[in-house]
């Protein structure tokens, strides 16, 4: 009867979890889903100018969009930030940092994505058009010389959505 007590509070916790993260999803937008709803191209579409080399931001600029497509991403990096604080993976203080770093560089952003905040902050927001999930720099085991362990280093990369 214990491990059946325990197996439902188990499972009522994952899908708790669960629900939170599909929420959390939910309201998550790619750059791309938001210079569609900008522009009213198709999300395929601006994937293809994308690869082209075109960044979000300058389809946006092109379209008379820019301050929009601005406001909404910094909208949207809070809210990556917030989630990340509320999973443990940042403190406050890290998230304000690359907040506040976002926000000052969009005082001068003309849409060409050359700031690279992200990548400075190791902030993992992701590349081309998904929102990062990365994890961060990993230690593990390494074998030496086919007996002993030694340390090894690893370096996580983001997933795109």
């Amino acid at each position: 009867m214990k491990n059946l007590k325990k197996l439902l509070a188990t499972v009522t916790v994952v899908g708790m979890l669960g629900v939170a993260g599909s929420a959390f999803a939910a309201t998550a937008m790619t750059p791309a889903e938001v210079v569609s709803g900008l522009t009213g191209k198709t999300v395929e579409d601006l994937y293809k100018e994308r690869s082209a080399g075109k960044t979000y931001g300058t389809i946006a600029n092109e379209a008379g969009k820019l301050e929009e497509f601005k406001a909404q991403i910094l909208e949207q990096k809070k809210t990556v930030l917030d989630q990340r604080v509320k999973d443990g993976r940042l403190t406050q203080e890290q998230a304000d940092q690359i907040y506040n770093s976002i926000k000052n560089n969009q005082a001068t952003c003309d849409g060409t994505g050359s700031a690279g905040i992200g990548k400075k902050y190791g902030a993992g927001f992701g590349q081309g058009s998904g929102m990062g999930l990365g994890q961060g720099a990993g230690r593990g085991a390494g074998m030496r010389n086919g007996g002993g362990f030694g340390q090894g280093m690893g370096a996580g990369r983001g997933m795109n959505r």
